[in-house]
């Protein structure tokens, strides 16, 4: 039997199981893209706009470093995707570093990929049908982005650079979640080593970016897989030659990755485990300061990454006057949800968006409690005297609180960096209360992942599916003319839009209620049924 028998099956059943799960995410990339584009057309519809806009970009270099350089200022494309070049790549990455894991370590952890080598199904099999599918997946993005782009009006030619640098970089994460997973002992650590490398990569690209020139970055740029996708330069230049980089860096760590799958057993990791204590200390002695303990690590990752983009989003307002000078400009940012004050208004937008992200969070920390269920590790639990009740609520606090610190360390970074720049603490304020706004909205997001838990735990990724639909609705909604109920049913169309504008109290107090009411309905559907059950 080769190594291989059995990848051809594995790749259809990898397509079946994520068919909802790959078009979603496929769709929000691509829509996500070809709206910005369109957007852009009308947004700086003359030469002079466009050099305006692009060289106030190069100048800030708060920017630079988000977002990357406009490497053509005269170019209606580069400045289409000027922020899904560096920061979308990043999250596409994340989704294909996701989606390995979830085809090699998650099913080796569960067991599955025990069952599975049991029968007439090679050892490479799993890790070659997982890259297959995430290649699958990002080749498809890739076409669809370049064919979308291609339809607004931009120049073919760069929009399949543009498409290529984006799959190839996703390629290159892939690959580096699959080292990922022979080297540790679950999936959470080899995503968690995943997205470390991720932020490693952008973080290169954003010393290259700011220490480089128009003429090129600098040479942190080009140690990082995004900064390649970047160098490519769709629409400044089609450098296709540059795809090269990330081809060659995939190949080599998916050779590492075959090489290190061979040295190691199953449901083993190449990393040593740490031992634990050998009595359990005091603070873990409730569900609460268990839960706590098993998602501290995230949370600190997550306000890590909330400093440097509050730092960054503060910096960034305070040079607003230059970088969105033009009257639509003004008009579309005050569109997409701001007022007429042009700070306030992208700090509102940027918080709407903010918020979505966060959201992300409370959704993946609560829905440690179905990993812990189909672990096995909440049956354990529940054999003690703990009630259902309290374990459940022990991890819905940890996702409201962790929510809430996030939003409190962007909107406070954010403030302070505005300060700084300006000199002047007045809006310090209002900056933290325009990010903590949108909390009641985020818990609704937790109550319905509880209320799937309790009620239907296998239709969890419902979840998933209901914050993507709700981001699509926000930040498309207006540009594409959906009506109005339609952007009702996203909770984040009822929040204020702080600051700047006015503060009402009564949506706040019914997006409350209705969290509380998801929760407490899911945590009695979760008291009546079997554990592991739908």
């Amino acid at each position: 039997m080769s190594e291989l028998t059995g990848t051809t099956t594995l790749v259809r059943f990898g397509l079946r199981r994520d068919r909802v799960l790959l078009p979603v995410w496929a769709a929000v990339f691509v829509v996500t893209v070809v709206s910005s584009a369109s957007a852009t057309v009308s947004l700086y519809p003359t030469l002079a706009s466009r050099t305006e806009a692009a060289s106030a970009v190069n100048d800030i270099p708060a920017v630079v470093a988000l977002y990357g350089r406009v490497w053509d200022p005269t170019s209606l494309g580069a400045l289409s995707i000027m922020k899904m070049s560096a920061l979308g790549a990043a999250l596409l990455s994340v989704f294909a570093a996701i989606l390995v894991v979830r085809h090699t370590r998650a099913e080796e952890e569960n067991g599955r990929l025990e069952l599975l080598g049991a029968t007439v199904v090679g050892r490479r099999a799993a890790l070659s049908a997982a890259l297959l599918v995430t290649s699958v997946g990002l080749a498809a993005i890739g076409v669809l982005t370049a064919l979308g782009q291609t339809a607004v009006g931009l120049p073919a030619a760069g929009s399949w650079a543009f498409g290529l640098a984006w799959a190839t970089t996703g390629l290159c994460f892939a690959a580096v979640a699959a080292v990922a997973a022979q080297l540790t002992t679950s999936a959470r650590s080899a995503t968690g080593w995943a997205a470390v490398a991720i932020g490693v990569a952008y973080v290169l690209r954003a010393f290259g970016d700011t220490a480089g020139n128009d003429s090129g970055p600098g040479l942190w740029s080009w140690l990082s897989p995004i900064g390649w996708g970047q160098q490519v330069r769709p629409y400044a230049g089609d450098r296709f030659w540059v795809l090269l980089l990330p081809l060659l860096f995939s190949t080599a760590a998916v050779g590492a990755a075959y090489a290190l799958a061979a040295r190691r057993d199953l449901g083993a990791g190449l990393l040593p485990d740490r031992p634990g204590p050998a009595r359990a200390a005091a603070p873990l002695r409730s569900p609460l300061a268990l839960a706590w303990r098993l998602q501290r690590g995230g949370l600190v990752g997550w306000a890590a990454g909330y400093v440097v983009l509050g730092l960054v989003f503060g910096n960034i307002a305070s040079n607003l006057d230059d970088m969105l000078g033009s009257p639509q400009a003004r008009e579309l940012i005050a569109k997409l949800g701001g007022t007429q004050v042009i700070t306030d208004a992208f700090l509102a937008t940027e918080f709407s968006f903010l918020a979505v992200i966060t959201a992300a969070y409370g959704v993946s920390a609560s829905l440690r409690l179905h990993t812990e269920e189909q672990s096995g590790r909440a049956e354990l639990v529940l054999a003690t005297a703990v009630p259902r009740t309290r374990w459940l609520a022990s991890h819905v606090v940890v996702a409201l609180a962790g929510t809430t610190v996030l939003s409190l360390v962007a909107g406070v970074t954010a403030g302070v960096a505005n300060a700084f720049a300006t000199g002047s603490t007045d809006h310090l304020g209002s900056v933290v209360g325009g990010v903590l706004v949108h909390l009641p909205a985020m818990w609704v997001l937790t109550g319905l992942v509880v209320l799937i838990v309790g009620h239907a735990p296998r239709l969890v990724l419902l979840s998933w599916a209901a914050l993507v639909g709700f981001l699509l609705v926000g930040e498309l909604g207006l540009l594409f003319g959906f009506p109005q109920w339609a952007m009702d049913l996203s909770p984040f169309a009822h929040v204020p839009k702080l600051p700047g504008a006015a503060m009402a109290w009564p949506p706040e107090l019914i997006l409350i209620v209705a969290a509380a009411v998801l929760m407490l309905v899911g945590g009695l559907g979760f008291r009546r049924r079997d554990l592991d059950a739908a």
